[in-house]
């Protein structure tokens, strides 16, 4: 076994990766080299694109970390040679052909459902009044109000985008479920886990779990940085 000493970062819809700050200190703190991609969300194609010119500076194997929409930029980017692993954060699994879209499409009727506005010229935005309930319930008040209120707009072609060959087919992976998750149901988590082979742990947070529990996510990458058959 070989220990990955690199690691790229992935963020979500309606964020940007500036969320990803304590994990990356966690990481740092351990030595790990750190990357964060910071994909305008426009596009699947273009996200992965941008997510390719980060993994290309890095100078040995690579850990590709996603959350949410990110999971499927780095099921479509994963395929560079610089991955040796993936890491999916309360995360969207696309396979081949599958994309956030029809993902979403397949979530149960009864679980709660993501409030996202219609869109307004080809972008999305989570209703300011849920946002807190739906993305970052255990995140305290001013916090999740700030994130609310800085939502980056999510393009629609970025949810309709799908997947040409899927990273976790070909990589190892793992995976941190978000048993309160109100975004991604968590069953739908456990399912895509499970059909992506990842090895799963799971906790009890929000879909901030990025943000509510650095440490539990930056645990699950060391695992998988460590994990890497050389």
């Amino acid at each position: 076994m070989s220990t990955a000493r690199n690691v790229v970062l992935v963020h979500g819809g309606f964020v940007d990766g500036s969320g990803w700050q304590k994990v990356y200190q966690l990481l740092r703190q351990d030595g790990y080299n750190v990357a964060v991609v910071q994909n305008p969300t426009l596009s699947l194609d273009d996200d992965a694109e941008v997510t390719r010119r980060v993994l290309q500076r890095q100078d040995g194997p690579t850990v590709l970390v996603g959350h949410s929409y990110g999971g499927a930029v780095i099921s479509e980017a994963g395929t560079h040679p610089a991955v040796a692993a993936l890491v999916y954060i309360a995360a969207f699994a696309p396979d081949k052909g599958e994309s956030v879209n029809s993902l979403l499409a397949g979530f149960p009727a009864d679980a709660p459902q993501p409030p996202i506005l219609p869109p307004q010229d080809g972008f999305l935005f989570l209703y300011r009044e849920k946002f807190a309930a739906s993305f970052a319930a255990d995140l305290p008040a001013g916090q999740a109000a700030f994130m609310a209120d800085s939502q980056v707009p999510w393009g629609v072609n970025a949810l309709g985008g799908t997947i040409s060959e899927a990273a976790w087919r070909m990589k190892p992976s793992w995976y941190l479920v978000a048993s309160d998750d109100r975004m991604i149901p968590p069953a739908a988590q456990r399912a895509m886990s499970e059909r992506a082979g990842s090895t799963v742990a799971e906790a009890p947070a929000s879909h901030s779990i990025y943000l509510s529990q650095p440490t539990a996510v930056a645990a699950l990458i060391t695992q998988a940085a460590a994990g890497i058959r050389g």
